[in-house]
């Protein structure tokens, strides 16, 4: 038997994209008609007034996950007001202090994936600066969902219904939140709560995570084939398989090598039709 085998993989043209007008908008364009989210926390980060955008976002959120509600969330703690798996990341930015010494400058904005009603949002918060110093934050999101994901989908018989699947992804570059397509994105590489994403021709920092993102993908095209590793069967190179790893070649700039699991291996093979 062969030590080292390889198989070239058929190219297969990368998905195209849905042809909606609400795509083919410019996202800068629909920012500037979005009525934002705001939140204002005193010093210790509790709720002391908030829009009414920002209620009709996080009030679900609070009465459906917490039990509490729409009428009691003043006082609460704004990080309570998100899933376990976002606090820490919420905690961050709250937290974050200018590098450059200045205390009420903003950190870049994050996405954040919240579990009911399973919206995608864009979070800024800037310190706000009184006579006696910092007194507070105010908080400011853009609800993307409707711009990054497909219309929700419904089981049969019955009211459960499945994670909302990305078409496109929410990052922060050269101070501006821009939209990458996912028919562009050959792979996904995770690094704890933030994720590289890698086009053919480019790399963005997104700090959602590589399970915020397997859950809303389409899984007869992205796999994940490592625990640090989702990536577009689309874009798929060559399989290299040796005595002791399975490894994948992609069509990135880079031609990266990217390690495919034991536990991935037939299930790789299967879809990519390789024996």
């Amino acid at each position: 038997m062969n030590p080292l085998e390889q198989a070239r993989l058929p190219q297969t043209p990368p998905m195209s994209a849905t042809q909606e007008p609400r795509r083919n908008e410019t996202f800068q364009h629909k920012l500037e008609q979005f009525n934002p989210g705001m939140v204002w926390l005193d010093a210790q980060g509790h709720v002391t007034a908030f829009n009414d955008v920002a209620i009709q976002i996080l009030g679900p959120a609070a009465e459906q996950s917490l039990g509490v509600r729409q009428d009691s969330l003043l006082g609460i703690d704004v990080v309570e007001l998100h899933p376990e798996k976002s606090r820490d990341k919420l905690r961050f930015l709250l937290q974050a202090q200018d590098a450059g010494g200045c205390p009420v400058k903003s950190p870049p904005p994050v996405a954040m994936m919240i579990n009911i009603p399973d919206r995608i949002l864009m979070i800024k918060v800037s310190k706000m600066s009184g006579s006696n110093g910092i007194c507070g934050t105010c908080m400011i999101f853009y609800d993307v969902t409707d711009i990054t994901t497909e219309p929700v989908v419904r089981l049969a018989g019955g009211d459960e219904t499945l994670p909302r699947r990305l078409f496109k992804i929410p990052v922060y570059r050269k101070n501006r939140m821009i939209l990458i397509d996912l028919k562009d994105i050959v792979r996904f590489q995770g690094d704890g709560h933030y994720t590289t994403i890698v086009t053919k021709d480019d790399r963005y920092l997104s700090n959602l995570s590589l399970t915020d993102l397997e859950l809303r993908l389409d899984n007869s095209i992205y796999l994940r084939v490592h625990r640090s590793h989702i990536v577009s069967l689309h874009y798929a190179v060559e399989l290299i398989k040796s005595e002791e790893s399975v490894n994948l070649v992609m069509g990135d700039a880079e031609q990266t090598l990217v390690p495919v699991s034991r536990a991935k291996a037939g299930q790789l093979k299967e879809m990519l039709g390789v024996v």
